[in-house]
């Protein structure tokens, strides 16, 4: 009879587990939509301004951002082999943003895209999607569509054998060919050697009125600590700009109408390092930062410039402004002989000859610079005088402390309720950690199954008790009335119960007990042939109150079997869970230290995946905690009921047969 009914309660608690785990991963999957189904992996990159990362305070706005893509942050083998299928989106998930790739080496497991990223708030933190893994996906790579049209240059320096192009959408591509500089800061730089300098044409849209606003900006490596080296110049007659760097100190230089002014020199910058300087002209103020932190300032205006410039060199005069010669004389005007007569075309005699026009002098040459000698790299030039948290978050962002701006999240896959990071997780958990949740997963089984058994036998006691109690308190006369001498068998009380209360009454606890008083009863009346009504001694009275609390043991045992089960999970499940977090933090800093890659992207799935076995502890824990007091409450309950029956069975049976009861055969005679 118990097997069915144990059956329907494993099958009933193995579709609660499931669904209890349907919830739960559904609960820890993405609560984005998906951007588009197609592509089939998609990552959440977190731009940190705020105190706890970047500390951008001042207002940054629409920009460039540098996303650095390594086997430590992104999964090459899914992506297609140029990266053509990478798209990014919005922190809305909706908006897509232009971008455009500078490298991508799926081999060397490298990449690096600039993004758009429009409205960055300072102190705050601005989200972003990647998404790849669509195969069928065709490029757009906009390199144009990247920049604001205020930006007028930007030289990436990736180019070999070609001059450096612009990928703004002004075109301002260079004039001369570079050397170029592999492995530098951002994929490939230009190696400068102080002799060959690239240069910048002299374009309409890179013609500085007087009192323009500009921004320079460019990543420097000193191959050594040079005086006055020029790293860009722009002279144009009595007006120019240069920018260089004194002995490892960066400054600006401006000459506006011959007049020559220079920032003051700070700490100088050691040489073989990279550093971000950056120049910003606008109000009659020019501002030098360096690695993002003014640097300089000098109270001067861009003078007037539509010549050439050249990055890594200086001249001394501008091409706009040739230098006449000194006494060179007219090709048009022939030489007169000094005897020739007037008819020959010769002055007359003893007349005076008109002095030669004197000849224009030309301004005295400056001095060139030094050119500078090492490496640059992500040279731009804007139109307008870009904000201070911009130019720190390009320092920042660009640099070798990207870590501090942004932040990559864990893959996750396609958009059903079994992607995102539960999924992920999953996936890194260690064969150990597999033993662990798979046990508990077994205890889990097992504890719905006792709970679900125990609630349906403790529910069905107390309906079973609830109706004996019913037809026990219906006895008035003989106290073994419902009894019939078999446990299987109980009386109807002539017709007043029917056969399924009967039925139910047969599984009570307290007909059990029940079953047993009336059965010590019959035993010592079995025999007796005495017409008086019968009567028990004190002595049989406290021996059937023994055989009734044997039967109340035996019945506390029922009500309490496989509770031990209970206490086992909600004491063995969080202690097994944290021995398989242990041992998977174990295995995750093992395997760290032999590969020697040290990154939280490196370590942070196998600490989550290890953390997996603590929930998997808990998710058995916490319901069977709550189980078992529920069920304990309802064992007390029945317990009450059966103390309270036996207290009540002994005082009937005390009532019924003590010898001071009146013998009803004498009353009704007497009566007659």
């Amino acid at each position: 009879m118990r097997r069915p009914a144990l059956r329907r309660g494993i099958a009933n608690a193995a579709t609660a587990l499931l669904f209890g785990l349907v919830v739960l991963v559904g609960s820890l999957a993405p609560a984005n939509a998906w951007w588009n189904d197609e592509w089939s992996l998609r990552k959440k990159i977190t731009i940190d301004a705020s105190a706890s990362g970047a500390n951008v305070t001042d207002p940054i706005g629409t920009t460039s951002m540098l996303v650095r893509l390594h086997v430590g942050n992104f999964r090459f083998s899914s992506a297609k082999d140029d990266g053509s299928d990478l798209r990014f989106v919005a922190g809305d998930d909706k908006t897509p943003l232009k971008h455009h790739i500078e490298k991508f080496d799926s081999l060397l497991g490298e990449g690096l895209v600039w993004v758009a990223v429009p409205n960055l708030a300072p102190g705050a933190r601005t989200d972003i999607w990647l998404y790849y893994g669509d195969k069928k996906a065709l490029a757009t790579s906009d390199p144009k569509g990247t920049y604001d049209p205020d930006t007028l240059t930007v030289y990436h320096f990736n180019e070999r054998g070609t001059p450096a192009i612009d990928s703004s959408v002004w075109a301002n591509n260079a004039q001369s060919v570079g050397q170029p500089a592999d492995g530098s800061l951002i994929g490939t730089g230009l190696r400068l050697d102080g002799r060959a300098p690239v240069t910048v044409p002299a374009s309409p849209s890179l013609a500085w009125a007087d009192g323009a606003a500009l921004t320079w900006s460019a990543w420097i490596k000193p191959a050594a600590l040079q005086p006055n080296a020029a790293l860009f110049s722009r002279r144009d007659g009595a007006n120019a700009l240069v920018i260089g760097v004194d002995n490892g100190s960066p400054f600006v230089e401006v000459t506006n109408a011959g007049s020559v002014q220079r920032s003051t020199a700070g700490a100088p910058v050691a040489a073989s390092s990279w550093h971000h300087v950056a120049v910003v002209a606008a109000n009659g103020q020019v501002t030098l930062y360096l690695d993002g932190v003014s640097y300089a300032a000098l109270s001067a205006s861009l003078p007037a410039l539509n010549t050439v410039g050249l990055i890594g060199g200086d001249s001394s005069t501008s091409s706009a402004s040739p230098i006449a010669p000194a006494t060179a004389p007219s090709a048009a005007t022939p030489s007169v002989p000094p005897d020739a007569s007037p008819a020959d075309g010769g002055a007359a005699p003893g007349a005076t000859p008109e002095p030669a026009a004197a000849a224009t002098p030309a301004p005295a040459p400056v001095a060139a610079m030094a050119g500078f000698v090492g490496d640059i790299d992500e040279l731009q030039i804007s139109k307008v005088a870009r904000s201070a948290g911009l130019i720190k978050v390009m320092a920042i962002g660009q640099g070798p402390d990207q870590a501090k701006l942004m932040a990559f999240s864990v893959d996750e896959e396609t958009a059903s309720w079994l992607s995102g990071y539960f999924a992920v997780i999953l996936k890194s958990v260690t064969l150990d950690g597999w033993v662990v949740i798979g046990i508990l997963l077994i205890m889990a089984a097992i504890s719905w199954v006792v709970m679900f058994d125990r609630a349906s036998y403790l529910s069905k006691q107390a309906k079973a008790n609830a109706q004996f109690m019913k037809g026990f308190r219906e006895i008035a006369a003989d106290l073994t009335m419902l009894d019939r001498g078999d446990a299987d068998d109980i009386s109807t009380l002539g017709g007043r119960l029917t056969e399924a209360d009967a039925k139910m009454m047969r599984s009570s606890s307290l007909y059990r007990i029940y079953h047993i008083g009336a059965a010590e009863i019959r035993h010592r009346f079995g025999g007796s042939n005495s017409q008086r009504a019968p009567v028990l001694s004190a002595v049989s009275i406290a021996a059937i109150r023994a055989a009734l609390d044997s039967g109340v043991v035996k019945e506390m045992q029922r009500l309490n079997r496989l509770m031990v089960v209970l206490t086992i999970a909600i004491s063995g499940g969080p202690f097994l869970g944290l021995l398989g977090t242990v041992v998977g933090v174990m295995i995750t800093f093992a395997a760290i230290a032999a590969s020697g890659d040290v990154n939280v992207n490196a370590i942070a799935p196998g600490i989550a995946a290890a953390l997996v076995a603590t929930v998997a502890g808990l998710g058995v824990a916490i319901p069977a905690l709550f189980g078992y007091n529920y069920l304990i409450s309802r064992i007390k309950d029945l317990t009450n009921d059966i103390q309270v029956f036996v207290d009540e069975f002994v005082t009937k049976m005390a009532e019924f047969y003590s010898a001071d009861r009146p013998d009803p055969i004498e009353h009704r005679i007497a009566a007659e």
